[in-house]
């Protein structure tokens, strides 16, 4: 990895090189014991959460597990693409969805946590949350927008990571950053217009090409041309 995308880790390294070992615990109740085993061989828990269905029973029993063997869990948010297709959100509505998903996985970990682990929430604007789509095999961090709006904006890439989420509204028109939306209708919140927005545009241009694509396989079927699209 570059100097630039390690700048942020503040501990002792040697070199940019990094090796890691995933083990991929399935989440159903019956595997409990598999979690633990894992869990006791591992430096860290990335739990996947359905944003559509939140935090279940079973979240709940994951989180407790790592913190019953003082690992220190971070969160992805998945299936962020059921926004788009299947419940067509807008922006406020997904990150109102978003944020009650993290909220309430917040609220597990302060129940369970351990005092010596310290602070165990987890936030988007500190890069211990990701948003994800497992199906398309894609996902991003707030990381990830920040390092792109940054210097577009003048400013360093934390502060932009804590204006791309919660109470954060831009208005191209004044080009100002505001901690309420005005009445003005180009005033959006900093997640939904640089975040959720440009993914659901992109997403939605490429279903679209996908749709011309099957239609042109189809006329070309019809009059008997074999065609084959990359």
């Amino acid at each position: 990895m570059p100097d630039e995308s390690l700048k942020a880790f503040t501990k002792v390294r040697t070199g940019n090189a990094f090796l890691v070992n995933l083990i991929d615990s399935p989440g159903h109740v019956d595997f409990s014991s598999e979690v633990t085993a894992a869990l006791r061989i591992t430096d860290g828990a990335l739990v996947v959460v359905d944003c559509v269905e939140g935090v279940c029973v079973q979240t709940e029993t994951v989180l407790r597990q790592a913190l019953a063997e003082r690992i220190r869990p971070v969160l992805t948010v998945n299936k962020m693409d059921r926004c788009f297709l299947e419940l067509k959100l807008d922006g406020e509505e997904a990150f109102t969805t978003y944020l009650r998903v993290i909220e309430n996985a917040n609220v597990i970990l302060a129940t369970y946590q351990d005092e010596a682990m310290g602070d165990l929430q987890v936030y988007p604007d500190k890069g211990t949350v990701s948003f994800s789509a497992g199906l398309h095999a894609w996902a991003f961090t707030l990381t990830t927008f920040a390092q792109m709006y940054a210097a577009k904006f003048g400013t360093d890439e934390q502060k932009m990571m804590e204006k791309l989420w919660g109470d954060n509204f831009f208005d191209p028109a004044t080009r100002k950053w505001t901690k309420k939306a005005t009445d003005s209708k180009t005033c959006v919140r900093g997640f939904v217009q640089f975040c959720y927005n440009p993914i659901r545009q992109v997403r939605s241009g490429w279903c679209k090409i996908v749709v011309v694509m099957q239609q042109l396989h189809m006329v070309h079927e019809s009059a008997g041309v074999c065609c084959r699209f990359l």
